[in-house]
């Protein structure tokens, strides 16, 4: 007999979003909670690398806060005897204050909650068996199911730098436990260029801390357009965040009671230690080899519609690869819940979701990049950027660094699209929903924007584009050219 329309092996925010979104569809639903590794109870750390990133943002909008006030030379109450005095947030308060954010967010799809709308929440680490049927055991209870969804947690990546777990470090599960520091480290290492270390590292140079950001490859968020990542890293380091590049950390020591890193040629003193070099897989203990679903270093083996290589198994968030963004998980899970609970019919298409990487300025993708769509269509396509500083509400507000970037076809149709600067997480959303819904740039160009708003950088870009594509033509602009020149003889 099966017990379930679907089991969900969870201990992430996605795992538990799923099991909300299947109780919609009036489905009997199981949700496995595992155990922590060091306590045998549930614990939120199962969920950490998304309370990590909540954590991040956090003390990221209140790095902000402090920069914006210490900016501030003008406007009514700013302005005291004091004011060339930088203003500083204390460490403690600016921990209390994340701790009670993210306290408020985790209650939002809480165990609670989850049980209320009729969620079985089973406690326990468990693994797949198969005979006599397939399930998924823990507790010494078999879950029978139709349909099984791996939503389990990754584990961070730890390099293999001698002396480094002896030193001791922290990493964007853990970033939490810095609210237990008695004061704010005077200085800090960040190894690895991943979104959570760039936004980390300037967090805290924010807040006063000498940053040293170490990175093997060339340039910081490699994954990025080469333009953008480059106008992050110089933001960064105007900021003060010192950022070794094409550098490799060998070893980490404790000498005279202080931490060292070994970066290339360079010693490097510092309080703390941040790894942002990645996440991996771990599915030791799930017996997944048994159930036939293969997997590599990098996670799941998955179709387009977020199968594994055992089609009634599933697969979303962290353990299918890619950037660890909680909305990406959300979206996977959905369409691994309806190809669940109905029929697989459903595919995930990465090309509309967009994703962003809080630093300052703000950096929000969606689609390819310049050199993936070069090397994808070739000469058939057109690229056109506009910069902030031509966008009115920026220069009202003093923003003015960053640009915006849209990759597209000669048809028109969207391949992909950049913004770096202010508010680029939110602007990135219109050009993400056009590309979704298969729209053209022009859509994106005849939009009437609101004024004064920043908004207006995706219509300059888009009408840029348009431009741009009428130059290149020239059959068009000789046919125009002779029609205005036949009307003005014509009219005489």
């Amino acid at each position: 007999m099966i017990d379930y329309d679907l089991v969900i092996i969870g201990g992430t925010s996605a795992a538990r979003y799923a099991a909300l979104t299947s109780t919609d569809f009036q489905a009997r639903i199981a949700l496995v909670e595992p155990f922590s590794n060091s306590q045998d109870l549930p614990t939120a750390s199962q969920e950490s690398i998304d309370l990590g990133l909540r954590y991040n943002q956090t003390l990221s909008q209140s790095g902000r806060f402090a920069q914006h006030i210490s900016r501030q030379q003008f406007g009514i109450g700013w302005e005291t005897a004091n004011s060339q005095m930088p203003i500083e947030l204390r460490f403690d308060g600016v921990m209390k204050w994340a701790q009670g954010v993210v306290s408020n967010l985790s209650e939002i799809n809480s165990l609670d909650v989850l049980a209320a709308r009729g969620v079985d929440v089973i406690f326990g680490n468990g693994e797949f068996v198969v005979k006599p049927n397939l399930a998924f055991a823990v507790g010494g209870r078999k879950l029978r199911s139709l349909c099984y969804l791996l939503a389990c947690p990754t584990l961070p990546a730890i390099p293999n730098i001698e002396g480094l777990s002896s030193v001791g470090y922290f990493t964007s599960e853990t970033v939490g436990e810095l609210a237990k520091l008695q004061k704010l480290p005077k200085s800090f290492a960040v190894i690895g260029g991943d979104p959570s270390g760039v936004e980390v590292a300037q967090t805290f140079a924010r807040l006063g801390v000498a940053v040293t950001l170490v990175v093997k490859g060339s340039h910081i968020l490699a994954k990025e357009e080469r333009e953008a990542a480059s106008l992050v890293q110089a933001a960064m380091e105007a900021a003060g965040v010192r950022i070794l590049t094409g550098t490799e950390v060998t070893q980490a020591r404790v000498i005279e009671g202080k931490k060292w890193i070994q970066a290339g040629n360079l010693a490097i003193e510092t309080e703390e230690i941040f790894l942002a070099a990645g996440r991996q897989p771990n599915f030791k203990s799930l017996n997944l080899e048994a159930t036939g679903v293969k997997f590599h270093n990098q996670g799941l083996i998955l179709n387009d519609k977020l199968q594994t290589t055992n089609p009634r198994i599933y697969a979303c968030g962290d353990v299918a690869g890619g950037y660890p963004f909680p909305h990406i998980a959300n979206s996977e899970a959905l369409v691994a819940v309806k190809n669940a609970l109905f029929l697989p019919m459903f595919q995930i298409d990465y090309r509309g979701i967009p994703w962003a990487i809080f630093s300052d300025p703000q950096l929000a993708r969606v689609g390819l990049t310049e050199a993936q769509a070069i090397r994808r269509f070739r000469d058939d396509i057109i690229v056109s950027r506009e910069y902030f500083k031509n966008v009115e509400k920026a220069q009202m507000c003093g923003e003015i660094t960053g640009f915006c970037k849209i990759v597209g076809r000669r048809n028109g149709e969207i391949l992909g699209a950049s913004i770096v600067g202010p508010n680029a997480a939110e602007l990135i959303h219109v050009i993400a929903l056009a590309v979704r819904q298969g729209l053209k740039v022009e859509a994106i160009a005849e939009l009437p924007y609101i004024w004064p708003t920043f908004s207006d950088i995706n219509g300059q870009t888009a009408a840029a584009w348009q431009l741009q594509r009428f130059r290149s033509n020239t059959f068009m602009r000789n046919l125009w050219e002779n029609l205005f020149h036949w009307r003005r003889y014509w009219n005489r």
